[in-house]
């Protein structure tokens, strides 16, 4: 297992402050050239494990059968010991158990409820920034891309309006904070009532089923049985998890690159490149979720190291989307790269169950942003959040300059036909 610590100039991947205080890139470029796979050593009370940083390698043991989620895909709960939803939250299941929970929640997410959704997100993104191009100078953070993703999978869910932003809260301390001192019992408390908020929920829907997904998964059979309230909770949880967080980042990323790079504004306004394109760049550009944790079942091989059954394994996509064997300059900013083999929502039996909804977020936000925004500007300095699991910030203060009358409008097209729905459960 072992080898001796690769000295880099950042190594405590465990440190939240870390990765919100340095660039994190200088060091996974590091990291890839001189031992893409590492042993990180035990800090503290936490044990030592694995750091996987090339594409190739994350790629291919992303869906290797060796490594497993069931201990927790997260690495603060892997390092804590285990999951206690492991087995029961699509996230967390492996093999057979976790197809068919995946084909469950699929069956909900039928095209006629998504198509709705993609309308409705439409719809909000417009007026919320028809909204602070009125106003001028504002928090793009606060008072748009919060209200975008937790909306989403609340409509999708069902959850009623005056229930959403105290979720918000919960969600947003529940894997990174705004404060360089908030700590893990911060964390799992706010996990917990999230968990205690779906299982009313469940039951309630449970007895007065609607047309929403809580009521179709509380209605449907799995393993010859209906899922149990606890496991209708946690499956809940795990969707506000994976739309909320990162869609929100990677609206505030994209929005903060494009002022960065005003070339690339440019051509997204003049139509020089696609809205499909700059969904992609900026969807590996941000790289909200910085990292998966697995735990190996059973010997095996990587980057020339053996790892060890029982090991932890990180793999880290933040360094896998800037592999320069992948990516041509990857950090240079081009709307128009294609190919994009980006790998910001996982690859293989665990690929996001959301991505779907988090790309068409994304489109959204571009369209609106074309449509009613002349020119954008950075008024402050952003916030960034700390966690060692996503990357991104918590605040950014900007001003947008609204479009000249006359304009023009802007051409749209979403994905809402049954076809490419369904495309995206491949």
């Amino acid at each position: 297992m072992s080898q001796p610590a690769l000295p880099l100039p950042f190594p405590d991947l465990t440190d939240p402050a870390a990765f919100a205080e340095t660039d994190i890139h200088e060091f996974w470029r590091e990291a890839r050239a001189r031992r893409p796979v590492h042993w990180h050593e035990a800090t503290g009370r936490n044990p030592g494990f694995w750091v996987v940083s090339r594409y190739a390698d994350v790629q291919r043991l992303f869906h290797h059968p060796a490594l497993s989620s069931v201990r927790g895909n997260v690495l603060d709960v892997v390092l804590r010991g285990d999951d206690s939803a492991g087995g029961s939250m699509l996230a967390v299941t492996d093999g057979p158990r976790h197809r068919a929970l995946r084909n469950l929640m699929f069956s909900a997410f039928t095209p006629r409820v998504l198509g709705t959704v993609v309308e409705q997100v439409q719809e909000r993104t417009d007026a919320l920034v028809a909204a602070v191009v009125e106003r001028g100078t504002f928090d793009f953070a606060a008072e748009v891309a919060e209200k975008i993703p937790m909306n989403t999978i609340c409509d999708l869910l069902s959850v009623p309006v005056a229930d959403r932003s105290q979720l918000l809260r919960w969600n947003k301390m529940a894997l990174s904070s705004d404060r360089a001192d908030s700590t893990a019992l911060d964390a799992i408390g706010a996990r917990n009532e999230i968990l205690l908020y779906f299982m009313e929920l469940a039951e309630e829907r449970r007895g007065r089923p609607g047309d929403d997904v809580i009521s179709m998964l509380a209605a449907a059979e799995f393993e010859g049985r209906r899922l149990t309230v606890d496991e209708l909770a946690v499956n809940c949880y795990s969707l506000i998890l994976g739309g909320d967080e990162t869609s929100r980042l990677s609206a505030i990323s994209s929005v903060l690159a494009l002022i960065d790079h005003p070339g690339q504004w440019r051509a997204l306004r003049t139509g020089e490149v696609s809205f499909d394109t700059a969904v992609e760049e900026l969807i590996r550009w941000a790289t909200p979720g910085v990292h998966l944790a697995r735990t190996a079942v059973e010997d095996v091989e990587a980057g020339g190291q053996r790892i060890g059954e029982g090991d932890i394994v990180t793999l880290w996509t933040v360094s896998a989307n800037n592999d320069e064997s992948v990516f041509d300059q990857p950090r240079r900013l081009s709307l128009a790269r294609t190919p994009n083999r980006h790998l910001s929502f996982g690859h293989g039996p665990h690929y996001c169950l959301g991505a779907f909804l988090g790309r068409a977020e994304l489109r959204a936000l571009l369209v609106a942003l074309v449509d009613k925004v002349e020119r954008m500007e950075l008024r402050g300095r952003p916030r960034p959040l700390y966690s060692n699991f996503l990357t991104g910030h918590e605040s950014l203060p900007v001003h947008f300059e609204g479009r000249r009358p006359g304009a023009g409008a802007v051409h749209r097209r979403n994905a809402t036909t049954s076809e490419d729905i369904l495309e995206t459960k491949g």
